[in-house]
């Protein structure tokens, strides 16, 4: 089984907003998505992971309308959507009430669910937010059913204000796969467990590749599962960290040449 794990995409944010570029970032994101829709369709991916954060708001119909429609493009894939702390399901949400294609699956409690993919003989857990903020640990307690399917669980979180996650607990849970989000840093935790990061750079503290998690659930002939996982980087943009020096006889040219350089 194939997947694609991506997290705190944030459309509808304008990157950069104060600056000449900031409405050229805001679209970026948008194409970095439809880009995971290309790379889902080339690759034959199974399942579409997205782990909080869509949206960087309360979504507005049209933008879930746009969503939707890329959604439409995946020749074969299943897309599965959690709300995270930015995007979480209020009682006034266009979430509710709207309806995705056949394609897509989204949590809308905030207690765990399975979604049963029985075609590719797994299961998905998760929840979505239904307010800004928890600070109970809730994944703690999670855990896969006691069958044969490839069990993968769907995460948002990580710091004191947004469930706090114990990563040892969680890895000895026993799932398959544990997809992260919230934390926009890209970070491989083991093979079994991974922070997506976000798709795209939001601001100049986000430094280094952003992209996404490709990975691949095998069950080999004793019927152990095995998770093969990798980060792809695949942003627009990056944001780099440079060190300029300057002195008395520093012009702005120079200092332009030198960023260029480096």
């Amino acid at each position: 089984m194939k997947f694609i794990h991506i997290a705190d995409v944030h459309l509808g944010a304008v990157p950069d907003s104060s600056m000449p570029w900031g409405e050229q970032r805001a679209r970026e994101i948008w194409s970095s998505l439809e880009h995971i829709i290309s790379v889902c369709n080339e690759e034959k991916v199974d399942l579409l992971l997205i782990a909080g954060d869509l949206f960087h708001r309360q979504p507005l119909v049209r933008e879930l309308k746009e969503a939707d429609y890329l959604f439409q493009k995946l020749a074969a894939t299943q897309v599965v959507i959690m709300a995270g702390n930015h995007d979480y399901i209020s009682a006034r949400s266009n979430y509710q009430g709207f309806t995705w294609n056949d394609r897509v699956s989204m949590y809308y409690n905030n207690t765990v669910e399975v979604m049963d993919f029985p075609e590719i003989n797994t299961q998905v857990y998760g929840f979505s937010y239904l307010q800004r903020d928890i600070l109970e640990p809730l994944y703690d307690e999670a855990k896969p059913q006691q069958n044969e399917e490839i069990h993968i669980l769907l995460a948002h979180g990580g710091d004191d204000k947004d469930i706090p996650i114990n990563r040892k607990k969680l890895q000895e849970a026993g799932f398959d796969y544990i997809a992260l989000g919230h934390i926009h840093k890209p970070e491989i935790i083991n093979d079994r467990m991974a922070y997506a990061g976000s798709l795209e750079p939001l601001d100049k503290n986000e430094v280094g590749e952003r992209g996404y998690i490709l990975g691949e659930i095998v069950t080999t002939n004793e019927g152990l599962k095995k998770t093969n996982i990798r980060f792809v980087p695949s942003s627009f943009r990056e944001y780099k960290k440079i060190t300029l020096t300057a002195d008395s006889s520093t012009t702005n040219g120079s200092l332009k040449d030198q960023a260029q350089k480096a």
